[in-house]
């Protein structure tokens, strides 16, 4: 069961980043900013379930991030993309009259597959899914 709601995630991440391709594409940098925060949210959860984490916030996730880095199972930039996003994610989300640019969005694009990939590449490599 859990390793079903892993690859679950994973798989929801993977299409989220595709959906904040397709947003960036068409100039939606809000609804970008977005979609990249929930691809990089998802695969979060990924890592927290194969660890055997349980968060219930969105904040949770991001201390539980911070502790994974201070305990050495998590890259440093890893965590920091995840609190960038979060932090753009809100603001979008949540500021008045608050836009994102072509180029805050691109230069997330890059880190956010990359986070994809490397939390993936970390669940796989220990076999547990």
């Amino acid at each position: 069961m859990i390793e079903e709601q892993i690859r679950y995630r994973i798989q929801r991440a993977k299409e989220t980043y595709s959906d904040a391709i397709l947003l960036f594409e068409k100039g939606s940098w809000n609804s970008s900013i977005n979609r990249l925060y929930y691809s990089a949210f998802y695969v979060a959860i990924a890592l927290l379930l194969h660890l055997g984490l349980e968060v219930k916030s969105h904040n949770g996730v991001k201390r539980k991030l911070g502790e994974l880095v201070l305990a050495g199972k998590l890259n440093m930039e890893q965590a920091r993309i995840y609190g960038i996003l979060s932090d753009l994610r809100n603001k979008g989300d949540y500021d008045d009259l608050f836009d994102f640019d072509k180029e805050m969005v691109e230069r997330l694009l890059g880190p956010v597959k990359e986070l994809i990939f490397e939390i993936e590449k970390l669940i796989e490599g220990s076999k547990i899914v």
